[in-house]
């Protein structure tokens, strides 16, 4: 079970998310906030796996929310729900700590397929935002540590990847279908500026 907390100052949005979530047997509801100082008070007692937030809330912002909460609990995942894909704030929410984010005109099966990526260890965004962000990883990779620039599951993947995993034997390992786990790859292969596998495990024990 997949348990999701929401952020969102605009009622009828509010509720529209929560019925959507509701619909599918894979999500658990775990609250509902209009505003994000009360879910930074809410969310470290309720631990959900994933927190769709608007960015633009009254008081302190959905990237501020982020800031907060994603250090103390980096398992937490968080994704933006915005009109706006192009924005600085998006890009600003995910060099905050935020994993995607979904548009508000996003359909409902489309929604729920990204909260299902996301939790699978993909990054929902456009390709122009997804530049933004490898453009912004190109100048920091010599520094940072992969850990840092890999979710937890493509941690996963590249490590039993590291070990001679075939990737149907990955797939079957995390439970996850084998085209999720070459999405993961080529998620892996972008942030960490590779071209195979083979690269990919030399970044993750510092070969180069």
């Amino acid at each position: 079970m997949i348990t999701i907390c929401i952020i969102e100052d605009i009622p009828d949005i509010q509720k529209g998310l929560q019925s959507i979530i509701e619909s599918d047997e894979r999500f658990s509801l775990l609250g509902s906030f209009a505003n994000a100082e009360e879910a930074i008070i809410e969310l470290p007692l309720l631990r959900p796996h994933i927190v769709l937030t608007d960015i633009n809330l009254p008081g302190k912002s959905g990237i501020e929310c982020v800031a907060e909460v994603k250090p103390l609990f980096p398992e937490m995942l968080f994704i933006m729900f915005t009109i706006h894909e192009d924005s600085d704030q998006v890009f600003d929410a995910l060099k905050a700590g935020s994993s995607g984010y979904i548009l508000k005109n996003t359909a409902p099966e489309k929604i729920i397929g990204s909260l299902v990526e996301l939790y699978e260890g993909g990054s929902p965004m456009t390709p122009k935002i997804a530049r933004k962000v490898l453009n912004t990883f190109n100048k920091t990779v010599p520094e940072v540590h992969v850990s840092e620039l890999l979710s937890k599951r493509e941690q996963e993947v590249l490590e039993l990847l590291s070990k001679g995993f075939l990737y149907k034997e990955i797939a079957d390992q995390l439970n996850i279908a084998m085209s999720t786990v070459k999405r993961h790859l080529n998620h892996i292969y972008a942030k960490l500026q590779v071209q195979n596998k083979i690269e990919a495990v030399n970044k993750l024990y510092k070969r180069n």
